[in-house]
């Protein structure tokens, strides 16, 4: 019966710290301003106020094994925040690179670009669909576009074994009026016609040879860097090229297919309009979505298992900082036993005890939480990295974003972790006979 119970109230703690991690700010604001009422209002709650004063007050003659439980739990927080980051840094890239007043189509069924080829009379058809924005001459704002691989040597490699795959992508000139992000930082655009390339800064970053003069082998050929771009989206991770010439030399037989068609609508409304056009035009057998919505979806496999490795390796090394705090709380009760014994000789009630023990070991882990999300910031917050993308050919880079929220969650598993190492030492002190907690000390 008594392990029936125990096995109850072990998943009824395990169901509340669920609960609390899913907790926002305003809610555990909340519950502190109760507790804070209960402890200044109520006989206990005061009573419980007093043990935590005594407690804390002690912690610096206890700071070694004080210091394994901050540590401990530091160590979780940075390593859950870090993993939390890096996908978060990946999930907004991706997402900042679509917008709602923008399309992209694709031939039908296709799940990406890569696995997409349109011909030339379908791309004209496209151009033609109502919805999209002009520009100054009165041109539509289409942009076909084709995607293929290539292999250049990785950064700090081997230049003839370390090889990785970026994304070529061959655009017109209607592409720089699609994407008024893309700015040229250094160098020019290239020349139509001409075996000439512009690298986003992200790609400079990951491959040798991007700089500007440089003359690169790209499918047999020699191509000319000429330029560096900056988007602050995933584009950056590319090398553009003149279509009308990496078409033939990716695709000897079907230079003037694309593989997509972008385009700026004259705003979000015009989407469905210009969707049910080319949905419903006999001539075409075509996917569309929006860009925003796009590219989101090629972040969510990816970001979902970052962030399920994080959850993971966090959650394996918050097992072992619970019992990191199971040892020094059950340590620090034994060495207190006496003066816990005394406090409920003269009247002290169990829940008081159990309270303040709970907050000592909280706030040790709040202490820890804070030390993890801050180093987890300094080390991470902006750090570069790169992955493939879902649907990609090439390496996607990205920085990773340790923001407010991921911060926030570190606190929170960090107190979810002090909770409950501090938790059944506390309930042990409780529980304990006056007179043996005497006789023990």
């Amino acid at each position: 019966m008594n392990f029936l119970i125990g096995l109850l109230a072990f998943f009824a703690v395990i169901v509340g710290v669920m609960v609390f991690l899913n907790l926002s700010w305003p809610a555990l604001l909340v519950v502190l301003v109760l507790l804070g009422l209960w402890m200044v209002l109520t006989r206990r709650g005061r009573q419980a106020a007093s043990v935590t004063s005594i407690g804390v007050s002690t912690l610096t003659q206890r700071l070694g094994s004080s210091a394994v439980v901050v540590v401990g739990i530091a160590g979780v927080v940075a390593v859950l925040v870090a993993m939390l980051a890096m996908a978060n840094g990946f999930r907004e890239t991706l997402k900042r690179t679509g917008s709602d007043d923008t399309a992209i189509v694709m031939r039908g069924a296709s799940a990406s670009e890569v696995s997409s080829v349109l011909g030339h009379d379908a791309t004209v058809v496209i151009a033609e669909a109502p919805g999209i924005a002009k520009d100054a001459q009165g041109r539509p704002i289409a942009s076909p576009e084709l995607v293929v691989a290539a292999n250049l040597p990785m950064m700090g490699g081997n230049p003839e074994e370390d090889f990785g795959s970026v994304q070529l992508r061959g655009i017109g000139e209607m592409a720089w009026e699609l994407r008024s992000n893309a700015k040229i930082v250094e160098g020019r655009k290239f020349t139509p016609g001409m075996r000439e390339l512009v690298a986003g800064k992200g790609a400079q970053r990951q491959f040798q040879g991007l700089e500007v003069g440089h003359e690169i082998k790209l499918g047999n050929q020699m191509w000319k860097v000429v330029g560096i771009f900056e988007s602050n989206d995933a584009m950056e991770s590319e090398l553009w090229g003149d279509a009308g010439v990496v078409g033939p030399t990716y695709r000897p037989n079907g230079g003037n297919s694309r593989t997509s068609v972008f385009v700026r609508l004259t705003g979000a409304n015009a989407f469905d309009a210009f969707k049910a056009a080319l949905v419903s035009d006999p001539r075409l057998q075509v996917d569309v979505d929006t860009t925003l919505n796009y590219f989101s979806k090629q972040s969510e496999g990816t970001s979902k298992a970052i962030s399920a490795i994080g959850i993971v390796v966090g959650a394996i090394m918050a097992i072992g900082a619970v019992f990191g705090a199971l040892n020094t709380m059950f340590a620090a009760v034994a060495t207190r036993a006496r003066e816990i014994a005394t406090l409920r000789a003269i009247g002290f009630r169990g829940l008081p005890v159990v309270v303040a023990i709970m907050l000592e070991t909280m706030l040790l882990a709040l202490i820890g939480g804070l030390l993890g999300g801050f180093l987890a910031w300094l080390v991470f917050n902006g750090y570069t990295a790169s992955t493939l993308a879902a649907g990609s050919t090439g390496q996607l880079t990205f920085e990773f974003d340790v923001s407010v929220a991921l911060l926030w969650t570190g606190i929170k598993w960090a107190l979810a972790i002090g909770f409950i190492g501090g938790l059944y030492p506390a309930l042990r002190a409780a529980r304990m006979p006056v007179t043996t907690a005497l006789r023990e000390s």
